[in-house]
C-alpha cells in the first residue's frame, strides 16, 4: 500500500494534462521572463509542481535525464521510473535536467549542442524558491516586444550561455505550480 502511494501524484488524464502543460511550457519559452501556471502533476517532495509537470511532459524512456542535489533521491527516482522511465545519467550525456541552480553546476559539464546540431543541447528545470521576487535582471530578444525583466541566478553565467548561441542550454524557472523559461536566444544584463 505504502508503495503505491509513493506513485501516486502522475497526470489524471495524460493526454490532456500534458498538452496542456506542454502549451504552458512553450509559453514560457516564447515569451521568456513571462510566468505561467503549469499544474497536472503532483510529484514528491523536493520536485514542485511545476517541475514534476514538466518532467511528465518532455521526458519519456528516450530523453537521458539528470538528477542534481536534493532531487536525486529514492522517491523522484521511483517516481520518475513508474512516469516516464526517463534514464538517469550524468550531466555530460543529459537532455533534461532538474535540481536548484547552485546543484546544477557547473554548467559547461551539460550538452550544449554541435554547429551542425545544435538542437542537441541540454535543457535545465532549474528549481527557485520563488519567481516573484525583486528583478536583478533586463531580457531581450525574440519573443520580447522591448525589454521584460526577471530575478535570476549568476547573470554573469547566463550571459556566457547566451553568447554561444545557436549552441547553449535553454532553461525553465520552477517554483511550486509557476514556471518562466529563459531561451539560449535570450539575452539577460544586470538591471
Amino acid at each position: 500500500m505504502q508503495a503505491m502511494a509513493d506513485l501516486s501524484g502522475g497526470f489524471s488524464a495524460p493526454s490532456v494534462d500534458a498538452a496542456h502543460a506542454f502549451r504552458a511550457a512553450l509559453e514560457a519559452l516564447a515569451r521568456p521572463g513571462s510566468v505561467q501556471d503549469l499544474r497536472g502533476a503532483t510529484p514528491p517532495a523536493p520536485l514542485s509542481v511545476a517541475a514534476g509537470t514538466l518532467l511528465l511532459t518532455l521526458a519519456d524512456s528516450a530523453t537521458p535525464l539528470h538528477l542534481a542535489g536534493a532531487a536525486d533521491c529514492d522517491a523522484v527516482r521511483g517516481w520518475l521510473a513508474f512516469h516516464c522511465g526517463a534514464p538517469l545519467v550524468g550531466p555530460e550525456a543529459a537532455m533534461l535536467a532538474v535540481g536548484r541552480w547552485e546543484d546544477l553546476g557547473p554548467l559547461s559539464a551539460y550538452p550544449r549542442g554541435t554547429p551542425d546540431y545544435p538542437d542537441r543541447s541540454a535543457t535545465l528545470i532549474v528549481e527557485c524558491d520563488a519567481l516573484d521576487g525583486p528583478a536583478n535582471a533586463t531580457l531581450s530578444g525574440p519573443g520580447i516586444e522591448t525589454r521584460a525583466t526577471a530575478p535570476l541566478p549568476d547573470l554573469a553565467t547566463l550571459a556566457e550561455n547566451h553568447a554561444l548561441y545557436p549552441l547553449g542550454l535553454d532553461f525553465f524557472f520552477t517554483a511550486g505550480a509557476r514556471v518562466m523559461g529563459l531561451p539560449r536566444s535570450t539575452r539577460t544584463e544586470a538591471l
